[in-house]
């Protein structure tokens, strides 16, 4: 394999750098691997791509594993370079055809970096404002409810373990890089959570087509934990029935239903709006 790439220097100095030609690589390889579910978690790893991801993930400190990039990236980007290769074990310059190979998307900007899971970081048991995900499967509508609940304000959030994967690269996205700011945890025991919840003075919220009130009509300056479902199926039977508050969504006729998130977004500006009223 020739590794030379004379055509182009560092944008830190004069010397050849050494990049990485061959998609057979080893590292390419390595992170490709991460693009399956199963094996970001025999790793206990996952994908950041492009830049900024990268710059969000620079912005809370993240350690990362890997970090890959082409020479047009890494001199259209010397600053965030350095920044991220600081905390990076292994940096490396690469063509764009392997950074390719080892991209989810169709048309990578340029940089993708491999970071260690995450420890789990719970939403405060107390917490005043919660999302709690019920079997949630597309991971850009996950993506876009953590996107939307930073942006309200929520503590945090909660999944199902049938849930689409928190570190899906689509996920990851999604959230616009929102996605370091919020904690997030699986429930191994929803029944169990949001009965403490209510035990602990918390509301939980549910919305159902045959709800009395529309949702605007709760009052969302308690302590609220709002229930959402499977896009689907929505919430299961069990779920649904641990809620003491249930809302509508009014919707004109002919219109079954609305995405997941919106729906999120419409009950958590909603509490923002309550909450922030004189």
């Amino acid at each position: 394999m020739n590794n030379e790439y004379p055509e182009h220097r560092l944008a830190t100095g004069d010397a050849l750098p050494t990049i990485i030609t061959s998609t057979q690589n080893p590292l390419v390889k390595s992170v490709r691997r991460l693009h399956q579910a199963k094996e970001r978690h025999q790793e206990r790893a996952f994908l950041l791509e492009g830049t900024h991801l990268l710059q969000e993930a620079c912005a809370v400190d993240l350690a990362l594993e890997v970090l890959c990039a082409t020479v047009d990236w890494q001199q259209q980007h010397p600053e965030l370079w350095q920044q991220a290769s600081a905390r990076a074990t292994r940096s490396e310059l690469v063509s764009a055809p392997a950074l390719a190979a080892m991209a989810t998307t169709v048309h990578p900007d340029g940089v993708i970096a491999v970071a260690p899971r995450r420890e789990t970081l719970q939403p405060p048991p107390n917490a005043h404002l919660t999302l709690f995900l019920d079997r949630l499967q597309d991971p850009g509508n996950l993506g876009t409810i953590i996107r939307t609940a930073v942006a309200a304000g929520a503590d945090g959030l909660w999944l199902t373990e049938q849930s689409v994967e928190l570190e899906n690269p689509k996920v990851l996205r999604a959230s616009a890089g929102q996605w370091f700011r919020l904690p997030m945890a699986i429930c191994q025991h929803p029944i169990e959570l949001l009965h403490n919840y209510r035990q602990q003075g918390g509301q939980v919220v549910a919305t159902s087509m045959t709800a009395a009130i529309d949702y605007w009509q709760l009052d969302f300056t308690p302590p609220t934990l709002i229930l959402l479902g499977n896009e689907g199926g929505g919430l299961s039977p069990e779920l649904l029935a641990t809620a003491d508050r249930i809302v509508r969504v009014p919707m004109a006729t002919g219109v079954e239903s609305l995405n997941v998130s919106i729906t999120a977004a419409l009950l958590l500006y909603e509490a923002r709006r309550q909450r922030q009223s004189p």
